[in-house]
């Protein structure tokens, strides 16, 4: 598969297409929070393709707040986010940079939570996130990055389970934005499969 014509709904067609067939399984799962599902959404096969890179970054960038000076997430699954927005928005003339939030202080050095060019207090940042299930990932984020002094009121996110992710981000005063539910990447999954 190749990247398709810039229009928006082809693009958006096509990388929901590669979610179902490379991010999406239908099972019996026992997910990171210890709940049981039905089903599993592991975007890094997508998020770790350069087609799939190209297009989340296209496409998330449209979900960033447009005073926002970088985009950041919690290390591993947003780490290739951040980097094609970050990118996305240099091709596109858009100031923007990306930060990785460690899930630990590292351990030498200075200790930093943050990794990347840290802009200045009271910036805005978007939040990005791959999966959102309860929202426990995204919110360390907004946690490490609103106690550094930055403004977080947004989490962008390729794919929400609806599972509680948004209510829990609405009551820490984010606004969940996401390209995909996971009614709409499992009902293609079906289609593809002919289930």
């Amino acid at each position: 598969m190749v990247l398709p014509p810039a229009d928006p709904a082809t693009r958006r067609s096509t990388l929901l297409e590669l979610l179902a067939e490379r991010a999406y399984r239908h099972g019996s799962f026992t997910l990171a929070s210890g709940r049981t599902s039905h089903h599993y959404v592991n975007c890094k096969p997508v998020s770790l393709s350069g087609l799939g890179l190209a297009l989340l970054g296209s496409q998330l960038l449209e979900l960033v707040e447009a005073d926002a000076v970088a985009v950041a997430g919690l290390t591993l699954g947003a780490d290739p986010l951040v980097s094609a927005v970050a990118m996305q928005a240099a091709l596109e003339g858009r100031a923007l940079d990306a930060l990785i939030v460690r899930k630990e202080a590292k351990g030498h050095g200075t200790g930093a939570w943050l990794e990347g060019p840290l802009p200045p207090d009271g910036s805005r940042i978007t939040v990005l996130e791959d999966v959102v299930t309860s929202g426990g990932s995204a919110l360390r984020a907004v946690t490490q990055l609103r106690e550094a002094g930055y403004v977080v009121d947004r989490v962008a996110a390729i794919v929400d389970r609806q599972e509680g992710g948004r209510e829990a981000m609405a009551a820490a005063n984010l606004d969940l934005r996401s390209l995909f539910l996971l009614e709409e990447v499992a009902g293609r999954s079906a289609a593809l499969e002919g289930r």
